[in-house]
């Protein structure tokens, strides 16, 4: 067989697929481009450069070398994003520590991918107290404080992040290794047993923010991130690399804005002062954003955003649309980096009307590039694209963890067939990914298969509900029937015949199954969330199941 292999130069250079790579363009075309925290502290793209090789010196220091791991308990800051290179550009791996977690899920988080140095916040001291007689690897502490507190002593501690970083030579000679080397670590926030580790390699990161710049980037008509836009994640830096979406804004050459904490006022203050035009976040945030007094005041025409982690409801959407917010969702899990879909309006669609427009916004989308996204039945065989025929959404792309770390059962589960298993529901239609339901989450009632997010999604076009949640409750008759939990505005509170009313009507046009209208509907004060926004079902079961 005749060998097709590419001749190569003697000293040709085979170029790898490296976080560090990422900084080579902007560093010539956007040197001077901002980097700002809460409005106070203002960085260049250089000057931000040379600090994560200043950090790179400090926890070289500190012992830590290549494949060691390094963990961060932060606020959105520049002080995160300067780890998101630093720590994987020294070939070492970065843990986000999700620190909404509880301190026993901390703890196991900590000890199970085992930091030698953690990034602390003043504000996790408690927390970090806490937990740090039973803390198996960690050797010292770098101390963060915003408010120039004393580092404690009741720990060990090798210095103030800012002191560390002035005392730090600006000089270091980032090596070339194999880009399949793990870059980072973090923990899944499943609703049941421990937390699990997924992790991604250099070439991983890189593919996926290429692949997401150009899905972003190629948009015929908004729902895009371009060179002009201004970014502000409202997504944690602790949860899937803040969606990566940083990655890009560093390639883009863009003003990046961190928050810090998340406080409504700030954010729009943020939004109004530094021109934010693109976000991304989970419904919850969004709603909690438009809702905030005052918010009516500030012009958020410019606004792009993003909305993942729950589907985005129609009235969400008209919410936000209202209010000049070029809205869409996209779709994506810890597993898979997490980017796979988004709903972008492809000109191939046609003309919409605003109805439309909303259809297709809400969906999760159509695959970004690499991406094979595939519904599936229980024999892994295609199910129709008809719009109607549900199935598993499974999928593979460059990517997607390739397991649990230290946990081969759930490795083998997660990619059963080849594919990576999503254990979510969706139908497609028109190149379009509806999703419809977690597998978990799925009511039968009356031998009839019913989706939540259906109910939740035709419940908030109502104007007196402000956000709804829906559950299968047991039923000796019919096995389970759907409750839905609905936090009702307050100015124009519905009643529970009046949502029954409204739920019928898209019954009888046959939108939904006449099953799915729920027998009861229960008003509450909140929706119990994860630690990262998503509407937490299993604890609802809990509290309304019966």
């Amino acid at each position: 067989m005749q060998n097709n292999n590419a001749v190569i130069a003697a000293e040709a250079y085979n170029y790898p697929l490296l976080i560090k790579q990422l900084w080579s363009a902007p560093l010539v075309h956007s040197p001077n481009q901002e980097i700002v925290y809460r409005g106070n502290i203002r960085l260049s793209y250089s000057s931000v450069r040379s600090r994560v090789a200043c950090l790179a010196n400090v926890l070289s220091g500190a012992g830590v070398s290549m494949g060691d791991t390094v963990a961060v308990m932060d606020w959105d800051s520049h002080r995160y994003l300067e780890s998101y290179y630093a720590v994987p550009m020294m070939g070492a791996v970065l843990q986000t520590v999700n620190i909404r977690l509880s301190p026993d899920q901390v703890l196991y988080t900590l000890n199970h991918a085992g930091p030698k140095v953690v990034l602390l916040n003043s504000e996790f001291l408690p927390l970090y107290l806490e937990i740090r007689e039973q803390l198996t690897s960690v050797e010292t502490v770098i101390w963060i404080s915003d408010e120039a507190e004393a580092a404690p002593t009741s720990i060990p501690v090798l210095g103030s992040y800012e002191t560390l970083l002035a005392e730090a030579s600006a000089d270091y000679d980032f090596p070339d290794f194999d880009e399949n080397t793990r870059a980072t670590t973090f923990y899944t926030t499943g609703t049941t047993g421990n937390p699990k580790g997924v992790y991604f390699s250099h070439r991983q990161l890189v593919l996926h923010s290429l692949a997401t710049m150009a899905a972003l980037g190629s948009s015929a008509k908004g729902q895009n991130f371009h060179t002009g836009d201004v970014y502000m994640p409202i997504t944690p830096m602790f949860h899937v690399h803040a969606w990566g979406i940083p990655y890009v804004a560093l390639m883009l050459g863009v003003k990046q804005v961190y928050p810090g904490r998340y406080q409504p006022d700030q954010l729009l203050k943020l939004i109004q002062d530094e021109g934010v035009t693109f976000s991304h976040c989970v419904p919850t945030i969004l709603q909690m954003l438009l809702n905030t007094p005052g918010s009516d005041k500030v012009d958020l025409s410019e606004w792009k955003v993003v909305i993942g982690g729950s589907a985005l409801s129609d009235g969400l959407a008209r919410a936000a649309i209202k209010r000049g917010i070029d809205v869409f969702g996209g779709y994506g899990m810890s597993e898979t980096c997490p980017l796979l879909s988004l709903a972008q309006l492809r000109p191939a669609l046609g003309e919409l009307s605003e109805d439309e427009q909303i259809l297709y916004r809400c969906k999760a989308g159509t695959p970004v590039p690499l991406v094979d996204l595939r519904t599936v039945d229980h024999d892994m065989n295609d199910v129709p694209a008809d719009g109607q025929t549900s199935g598993e959404v499974v999928v593979r792309t460059p990517w997607l963890t390739q397991g649990y770390f230290g946990n081969p059962e759930a490795s083998d589960e997660l990619w059963a067939g080849g594919y990576l298993h999503t254990q979510d529901i969706g139908i497609s239609e028109r190149g379009y990914l509806k999703i419809t339901d977690r597998i978990k989450d799925v009511i039968k009632t009356g031998g009839e298969w019913v989706s939540s997010i259906e109910i939740e999604d035709l419940l908030s076009k109502h104007a007196g509900v402000i956000e709804a949640a829906v559950i299968g409750a047991k039923d000796e008759k019919w096995g389970e029937r759907p409750v839905a939990l609905v936090v009702a505005n307050n100015d124009t509170p519905p009643s529970v015949a009046e949502l029954k009313a409204h739920l019928q009507v898209f019954a009888d046009e046959g939108q939904m199954s006449r099953y799915a209208v729920p027998d009861q509907i229960l008003f509450i004060d909140s929706i119990d969330k994860t630690s990262v926004g998503k509407i937490n079902k299993k604890v609802l079961r809990e509290k309304y199941g019966n």
